[in-house]
């Protein structure tokens, strides 16, 4: 059996269009993990699933976890090329997270885990849209890694996302007589005040700061002489812990109602009616996370990155990831790549790439980290 290299998975998998169908790159992973002699399985969900280690209840088990889905369009594979070398490769998936997902399989077909210990790659098909596969995975770790490209730092922590539609409703009536109605309009007064003032008081999160909350779209009335019988305002939340989806809906709904109520406006705002609903998922959303930077994970896999080559650097990440699904349990973002550069994005961007060298780093990071968690 000859050595895994991760750039000659990494070159072979940007190859493969993985946007609007995983089938072909689930096929050549599960080709890949077999050819190390590991049973591998693919669950009713689509996830791609193999451990190493024991089979008995491990004493710690640590589970990697990326996906290999990516976003539209396919960008095929290109490098960048010194004295013959190939520097950076280029293509959709090279940094989200095809550049990750090598590092990963490096270091899971490195380290042969200890008699108590177990080590299992879970690999999910759709992270770039509903997130079916992660909410479907059933593996129970002590500790995950999660690959994203974070520029070698390990990230134990990420604000989480909703998005809800707040509905004001009123009465229609001639514009003529604006008395004779209640206009659904009128009450955003109250209610972009309320969103304005939603977090003053709250301390900020020692990891990830203060939470945010942005009215992002808005929408009301069907005629310019007729007041407005509805309004829908869609907002955008970025959170942090320990606040959940159903905790901020609660929440928010009461605190615009009051505002609402309470507002000056030239109707009986106290007569519009106030709704808001999270968007409909068919998954749950991604909420925040928060692992302790002193944790044994976080503090092992940035000495192990240091040595590497990296930063060592322990911070937040800046996207949502699937890496909620698994707190509270610890868990770490960490890979090759990084969202953005000085140049502008990177990660979903025409211009995607990763280079070489962090992909090899990423790997040894890994591998080093692995052996000393599980091996």
């Amino acid at each position: 059996m000859t050595d895994f290299d991760p750039v000659t998975f990494l070159e072979d998998a940007v190859s493969i269009a993985s946007n609007e169908d995983v089938a072909e790159m689930r096929e050549f992973l599960v080709e890949t993990i077999q050819s190390r002699g590991i049973d591998v399985r693919v669950d009713d969900a689509g996830n791609t699933v193999a451990s190493r280690g024991t089979d008995s209840d491990p004493e710690t088990h640590l589970v990697f976890n990326t996906h290999i889905d990516t976003v539209s369009p396919h960008v095929p594979l290109d490098r960048e090329e010194r004295d013959g070398e190939t520097t950076r490769v280029h293509g959709r998936g090279s940094c989200d997270a095809k550049g990750p997902l090598a590092a990963i399989l490096a270091a899971f077909f490195a380290v042969e885990p200890r008699a108590d210990a177990r080590a299992t790659l879970a690999v999910t098909p759709d992270e770039e849209a509903l997130s079916t596969g992660a909410a479907a995975l059933d593996v129970d770790g002590d500790l995950y890694v999660v690959g994203e490209p974070t520029g070698l730092d390990v990230c134990p922590a990420a604000k989480g996302r909703f998005q809800g539609t707040l509905t004001l409703t009123g009465t229609a009536a001639h514009a003529a007589e604006p008395e004779t109605g209640v206009n659904a309009v009128a009450g955003l007064e109250g209610a972009l005040a309320a969103i304005r003032t939603f977090d003053e008081g709250r301390e900020a999160h020692p990891q990830l700061g203060p939470a945010s909350l942005t009215p992002t779209t808005v929408a009301g009335g069907d005629a310019t002489n007729q007041v407005p019988a509805r309004c829908e305002l869609v907002v955008d939340r970025r959170s942090v812990p320990p606040e959940t989806a159903e905790g901020f809906r609660s929440e928010l709904e009461s605190a615009v109602r009051d505002s609402v109520s309470r507002a000056p406006s030239p109707v009986d705002a106290g007569d519009v009616g106030v709704d808001f609903a999270l968007t409909d998922r068919q998954t749950p959303f991604l909420e925040a996370f928060a692992t302790d930077e002193d944790h044994a994970l976080v503090r092992t896999l940035a000495a192990a990155a240091e040595r590497a080559g990296g930063s060592g650097a322990v911070r937040p990440f800046t996207a949502a990831t699937e890496a909620s699904y698994f707190s509270p349990a610890p868990v770490a973002v960490f890979g090759p790549g990084v969202l953005a550069d000085n140049e502008g994005a990177v990660a979903h961007a025409e211009r995607e790439y990763v280079d070489v060298e962090d992909v090899h780093r990423a790997a040894a990071a890994l591998t080093d980290a692995t052996r000393q968690l599980v091996g």
